[in-house]
């Protein structure tokens, strides 16, 4: 990715253009991604219901698997090449090291996509006990996880593939491939569960070919690239190059495990608590699927910002310029807080017109869906501090620091408020839980970023003179 002086203008653009470069695909793949499963929530519970539903959300932790270990060797890989394109500026061997790093992340990926499809043939019932299925939902949950997890190789490689065709300059081929597959899936979604009435069945076929006609894009498209020269040499895995990826990795996995561990004491706790309430079993578990996946689309344009901001940062860092890494994370921030907001208003003002946009149900399901929008998604409007800042960390090489930041809220906060609070209060502590982890983490981000910023390289001199500085910021 070179502009007609032979620079990258990762190193010489604007900052508010690059950003808006990388980030509007970039949140356009992840709102993509993110309709995979809304879409199979619309139709199934149009045509299913609340069991239906229910399902879905029993099947999630292994959607979250998937996208764990696609941020592990997409997030890890695409930082790991751009760094070492920054520094290739200096160093040749890190240049050509650099290819070594996208060749080897796509081997992880579909090889770690078919572990998991292995995993999950094996052990279907097991685990979808484990994740919490009532009785009365298991065997929709069966039909429709069977089905889907072939489709789990081409997902991961779709979604880690994007953000190494990112990295490689190419945002917008990124979101071809997430919107080709998207429209596919919307498309035989509605041929499958209504035409053909197939149901849990119709609604797992039509997303599996999705995510099939996905991946081969991101392999020719990538294979395309003048940046990225791929010979059969860069596919051979390497510990060091491997170790790397997945150090810079660690954190956005580590986020997605934590949301898969919690999702798992959620699914548990909400039929625990469910049962012992005037809702029963499966209400709780449907109404907080569905919320659950709503709320993904609002994170999905923080992800996507989150994950444009990766290659401008990680080059200008690799480079020593220091001011325009501090310029881009404040500047998403700024993106961030706005489209936080609007978030916040929808799921405070409009919570029952959004739930039922997914199929009709009892009065107590609206009433239940309502007030987990409200109580739970209380802190929507900080939400965008935490992700921005653990991703900025993975950036910049700091993985450990990214990896704490990524577990604040799941893990550290989120999941023993969950244990402990419906101990006292019941279903209702469930919902309490959310908005006081968010704003712990909201804080936690704030604080360690801000020491971050107030280092001497961010602001003082930077290794690119003043003059340059002025001009390219």
């Amino acid at each position: 990715m070179q502009n007609k002086s032979g620079k990258n203008p990762l190193g010489e653009e604007k900052i508010n253009k690059l950003l808006r470069q990388f980030a509007v695909p970039s949140i356009i793949a992840m709102l993509v991604s993110s309709l995979y499963n809304i879409v199979d929530q619309f139709f199934i519970g149009r045509r299913v219901g609340e069991l239906g539903n229910a399902a879905t959300n029993i099947s999630f932790p292994l959607s979250i698997s998937c996208i764990a270990i696609a941020l592990l060797f997409g997030i890890g890989g695409a930082a790991a090449f751009n760094i070492s394109s920054g520094r290739g500026q200096f160093d040749p061997d890190e240049k050509e090291k650099a290819v070594f790093y996208i060749g080897n992340a796509i081997t992880m990926l579909f090889g770690c996509g078919v572990v998991l499809l292995i995993i999950t043939q094996l052990f279907l019932g097991p685990l979808l006990q484990f994740f919490g299925s009532p009785d009365n939902v298991l065997e929709y949950a069966k039909v429709y996880t069977r089905i889907v997890s072939f489709g789990f190789p081409f997902v991961i490689l779709a979604s880690g593939g994007g953000n190494l065709l990112r990295a490689a300059g190419k945002p917008k081929h990124t979101m071809i491939c997430n919107v080709t597959g998207a429209i596919i899936n919307t498309i035989l979604d509605a041929i499958f569960v209504f035409g053909f009435d197939l149901g849990m069945a119709g609604a797992a076929y039509a997303t599996v070919i999705g995510q099939v006609v996905s991946a081969v894009l991101v392999i020719v498209f990538l294979r395309q690239s003048k940046t990225v020269r791929l010979e059969r040499r860069h596919y051979v895995l390497k510990p060091a190059y491997v170790a790397r990826i997945t150090s810079l990795g660690a954190a956005p996995c580590s986020n997605q495990v934590a949301m898969m561990v919690v999702q798992i004491v959620m699914n548990k706790s909400l039929k625990h608590y469910g049962a012992l309430s005037a809702y029963g079993e499966a209400i709780p578990i449907a109404c907080a699927g569905i919320i659950s996946k709503v709320n993904m689309l609002y994170m999905s344009f923080i992800i996507g910002m989150a994950q444009g901001l990766q290659p401008i940062v990680s080059f200008n860092y690799g480079s020593g310029q220091y001011k325009r890494v501090k310029k881009a994370y404040l500047l998403a921030c700024s993106y961030g807080l706005g489209l936080s907001i609007v978030a916040f208003v929808l799921f405070q003002f409009a919570p029952r017109q959004i739930i039922s946009i997914f199929g009709n149900g009892s009065e107590m399901y609206y009433e239940f869906a309502t007030k987990y929008f409200k109580i739970f998604l209380f802190f929507t409007f900080l939400n965008f501090i935490q992700p921005l800042s653990s991703n900025f960390y993975t950036a910049i090489g700091k993985s450990a620091k990214g990896i704490f930041l990524s577990l604040t809220r799941q893990i550290i906060f989120l999941l023993p408020l969950l244990v402990i609070i419906p101990r006292f209060i019941g279903i209702d502590g469930i919902m309490y839980s959310g908005p006081i982890a968010d704003l712990m983490a909201g804080v936690v981000s704030i604080l360690m970023v801000g020491i971050e910023l107030r280092r001497k390289e961010y602001v003082g001199h930077s290794e690119v003179s003043e003059a340059q500085s002025s001009k390219t910021a």
